[in-house]
């Protein structure tokens, strides 16, 4: 696994060796990218569930201002520190070693873009974007991606939540991408 684009091109990020963590594979992770480069520059962004950070650390190297990184694994964490440090993207990074919920709390920043890539078989993306929604840290103009292979499982849990909407969906082989906008009042 590699960074893409941006000023850490090139450079090959540490993984988690074990099945229950799944890196978003390159070609979705260009593709994604491809299509949020104009919403990056300055951006403020959560990679939650983060495992490696590949996803945070692909928006701070594509311009990206500050990043939070939350996974419940010490060596999920270990690996996120190592990547960032490789990177040099330490001095943008917030990196919390705790449940996503307790993650979310702790934000004090609007965010511009969230990354929900929790594990596939854990019906965790709802309940995160409704723990968004109560904190407070979304704004209008907030995008949600959340990376899933039970999509319309997924599409049908999210279309329950009022305050939200789904803009787009993609397919790359197993994965599949659904955007999120909040729906706070235009």
């Amino acid at each position: 696994m590699r960074v893409i684009s941006g000023t850490a091109r090139g450079t090959k990020l540490k993984t988690i060796e074990n099945i229950s963590t799944r890196p978003t594979l390159d070609r979705v992770k260009e593709a994604l990218f491809n299509i949020l480069q104009d919403k990056l520059k300055d951006s403020v962004v959560l990679d939650l569930f983060a495992g490696s950070g590949a996803l945070g650390i692909e928006a701070l190297s594509r311009g990206a201002k500050k990043a939070y990184f939350c996974d419940k694994n010490p060596e999920a964490i270990k690996v996120i520190k190592d990547n960032l440090n490789k990177t040099r993207f330490i001095d943008k990074a917030i990196i919390f070693n705790c449940d996503y919920i307790n993650a979310i709390r702790k934000i004090n920043d609007k965010l511009s873009i969230v990354f929900l890539d929790p594990p596939y078989k854990l019906d965790l993306a709802v309940k995160s974007i409704n723990e968004l929604l109560k904190c407070n840290i979304l704004t209008k103009d907030s995008l949600i991606i959340i990376e899933t292979d039970e999509i319309n499982r997924d599409i049908e849990e999210v279309k329950k939540i009022k305050e939200i909407e789904v803009v787009d969906t993609r397919k790359y082989g197993r994965a599949n991408l659904i955007f999120i906008k909040p729906n706070l009042g235009k």
